[in-house]
């Protein structure tokens, strides 16, 4: 099944589906999935609840999951007078950018997994959940369908629930029609195929190791990026993953960066002119080529960064939660970091108006 339900201040809550069979012990326990909470962190000084409902089986509990204003985040899952938490550490740095915070729990194989993703710095951090327990359906869905005010954070920019184990880490971004430039003309990224060859743009040959895909809601950091042509030399609109880096060369960005390319992430072009946010359906399904050195593809005639994995196969415990996780660890190439900065916001608007000028 995957996504059964998404969940906004704005909108409430939409169920997507069911959950299969074999991923509910009874009625309403899932004994397996991923609870996604993206939100923005504030700075008060208490902790904030990020989402907590409460259990209304047999046995009453509540579950929560809290910010610290000193920096972590605190899951409590308590079922009468027993009560099960875990707290993920992180220095809360001030920055503004919203987190995703994901909970995946499998009770028949006994582990859970408590997941920050910062995806403006692409700052991961994760923890190990001993002995979770399946999460009710029901009593969380009937929270976010009529109990979104009063039980999540007023910084809350969606929740989410899958009845999968949802990756975390490396993300596609490029969606289904994005053509690819190959020595045959252009290809849709999802027409691509492992031992396919795609052209850099330096012009050359280069296979592609792996295709990777994930359906994901279409909200938040997630929620697609339209570029618009003939902006950013490209020759017809593309539609991207907001976190998408384009590489940018030219007089300009040697003159005003002293580098010879930038790269720039497709959420820091929004201007409601040559690009915005795309709509759509409930979700999205993103796509990316990993290539052995980490090359540049050329896309409708731009050219943007291919899926990033830097030394992943040294980590194997964040390398089996990711996209790649059924990818042979000894083939999987190193990336080194990109030679060229990433630009910020007010850079990225300063560049497009240079050229735009």
């Amino acid at each position: 099944m995957g996504w059964v339900c998404i969940a906004t201040r704005s909108n409430g809550c939409k169920r997507l589906g069911t959950p299969d069979e074999g991923t509910r012990q009874c009625a309403d326990l899932m004994p397996r999935g991923t609870l996604v909470v993206e939100t923005y962190l504030s700075g008060q000084q208490g902790p904030q609840i990020l989402l907590g409902f409460d259990r209304t089986g047999p046995q009453p509990g509540r579950f929560t999951l809290q910010a610290l204003p000193t920096g972590g985040i605190v899951l409590v899952d308590a079922l009468g007078d027993d009560i099960r938490h875990a707290t993920l550490a992180f220095v809360a740095d001030g920055r503004l950018d919203a987190v995703r915070i994901s909970y995946s729990w499998d009770i028949s194989e006994g582990w859970g997994r408590l997941t920050l993703e910062h995806p403006a710095t692409e700052t991961i951090l994760s923890l190990a959940v001993t002995a979770p327990r399946a999460l009710p359906m029901d009593d969380l869905t009937d929270t976010l369908e009529h109990a979104l005010d009063h039980e999540t954070t007023d910084d809350l920019v969606f929740v989410a629930l899958s009845d999968k184990i949802e990756p975390v880490g490396p993300m596609p971004a490029l969606t289904a029609q994005v053509p690819v430039l190959t020595p045959s003309g252009e290809r849709d990224a999802a027409e691509i195929r492992r031992g396919d060859i795609v052209i850099t743009d330096q012009g050359e040959q280069v296979p592609v190791l792996q295709v990777v895909s994930r359906t994901v809601p279409a909200l938040g950091s997630f929620q697609p990026v339209r570029l618009r042509a003939p902006f950013f030399g490209l020759a017809q609109d593309i539609v991207v993953a907001p976190a998408q880096r384009l590489v940018m060369h030219g007089s300009e960005v040697e003159y005003m960066f002293g580098c010879e390319a930038v790269l720039v992430p497709a959420r820091h072009l929004i201007n409601e002119r040559s690009a915005f946010y795309a709509q759509g359906g409930d979700l999205v399904t993103y796509h990316h080529l990993l290539l052995p050195g980490h090359e540049v593809i050329r896309a409708g005639g731009s050219s943007l960064e291919s899926l990033y994995v830097g030394r992943l196969r040294r980590r194997p415990a964040e390398l089996i939660c990711s996209v790649l996780a059924d990818f042979d660890r000894k083939r999987l190439p190193e990336h080194a970091r990109p030679a060229w900065p990433v630009l910020k916001p007010f850079e990225a608007v300063t560049l497009s108006a240079s050229r735009a000028a």
